[in-house]
């Protein structure tokens, strides 16, 4: 089943289109094997490149993915636990220059990506159909835990594509 466009906010559209199907945790893990491959095709001496000044190098992109999915399977646990909270948002640029992601190998920052997907494909396993459909509120927009896990696909999903385009790999 798909998240209805009431169930996410209007800037996640495109993600979610993005996302053909509708096992969203059989996605994931299939998003898994192609994340691996896609970033282990690319050499270590690129890791630090970046197409154009002030956008992030390629490490810092990857970096950019495990924090969002991080944050993200942190709000769909949330709101699957029943939170009434609204929780908060980031600001990705700030989080991406604090990472330190430019000082880490390519293989490492993949290591974690996969750690991190491993990690919370066992917890979306874990949801019943009716912690799918819970409603709750993050960066000041309601939002389903089913929507949350397309997000987290079509926005992996929408970095490949860039990186394809801008970065020539």
């Amino acid at each position: 089943m798909r998240p209805s466009e009431k169930d996410y906010a209007p800037d996640y559209k495109d993600y979610i289109e993005q996302i053909k199907g509708d096992d969203i945790v059989n996605i994931l893990e299939e998003q898994l094997n192609t994340t691996t491959k896609f970033f282990n095709s690319i050499p270590e001496e690129k890791g630090n490149y970046s197409y154009a000044d002030g956008k992030w190098s390629i490490k810092e992109v990857l970096g950019h993915l495990i924090d969002s999915e991080r944050i993200f399977a942190f709000r769909a646990l949330c709101i699957a636990r029943g939170e009434k909270q609204s929780l908060p948002g980031f600001e990705q640029d700030d989080y991406a220059k604090e990472g330190g992601f430019n000082k880490r190998t390519l293989k490492n920052l993949l290591e974690e990506l996969n750690f991190v997907r491993e990690a919370n494909l066992s917890l979306f396993k874990s949801f019943s159909e009716n912690e799918f459909n819970k409603r709750g509120v993050a960066s000041e927009n309601e939002v389903t835990v089913r929507a949350i896990l397309f997000i987290i696909a079509g926005h992996g999903m929408h970095h490949f594509k860039v990186l394809k385009e801008k970065y020539g790999v």
